[in-house]
């Protein structure tokens, strides 16, 4: 009996002991880790998102008259150019009424001191895709199992003879007017030209139509 005691006494000790070390130990801070970005930092509205009181960045189109001479430097060697001039009642562009092309037409552009539409925009890329009797693909009548093919029969290049391509007549598509003011992110890219005037002409034109492409003749 007396070891059955001494037993439960030091049991009852031990646990006495542990409780107590408990209660005086301090539980661990944890670590709060701040933000290093803020919510009014992300985007461009440079304030808090449950707040719709944004006022949006503004934008400052150029507005010198179409045939001042003024152009903004192309982004890249062939990229389309921007409209440098006011746009004013040109735009939206319909079918049947593009104004740019009382200036920008190659037989007026010389006299008109504009950039002249390149020939590119004189001829067809698309070929005409059809399905043939026995199911297979055509493009501009040749058989096509696949659409990548080796030979680029899948590529197309038409003259337009002379005429506007019609997949080029909405100008606004590739050509639009450009802010002048201050950006709201900041371009810090640095633009390579291969050709020495690069900024200011394109020279996809005669055989670079053609470069690098090994494809069927649809001149006949």
């Amino acid at each position: 009996m007396k070891v059955i005691n001494t037993i439960t006494l030091g049991l009852t000790t031990v646990t006495l002991l542990f409780l107590g070390c408990n209660q005086d130990a301090k539980p661990a801070k944890q670590k709060v880790v701040k933000p290093t970005i803020s919510e009014t930092s992300l985007g461009l509205r440079k304030n808090t998102l449950f707040d719709e009181k944004v006022k949006p960045h503004g934008t400052k189109y150029s507005a010198t008259y179409a045939g001042s001479g003024h152009k903004i430097a192309r982004a890249f060697q062939d990229a389309p150019p921007m409209i440098p001039h006011d746009v004013t009642g040109l735009i939206p562009i319909k079918i049947g009424d593009n104004q740019c092309l009382s200036c920008h037409m190659p037989e007026v552009a010389k006299d008109m001191g504009a950039t002249p539409i390149p020939s590119s925009h004189f001829m067809d890329f698309r070929p005409v895709t059809t399905i043939a009797a026995d199911g297979e693909l055509e493009k501009d009548g040749h058989k096509i199992k696949n659409s990548s093919s080796e030979k680029l029969k899948n590529v197309s290049i038409k003259s337009n003879h002379g005429k506007l391509y019609g997949g080029r007549y909405n100008c606004t598509q590739c050509h639009a007017p450009q802010d002048t003011g201050v950006l709201a992110v900041p371009n810090t890219f640095k633009a390579v030209y291969t050709d020495p005037d690069g900024k200011d002409k394109s020279r996809w034109t005669g055989d670079r139509l053609m470069q690098g492409i090994n494809t069927y003749d649809t001149s006949k």
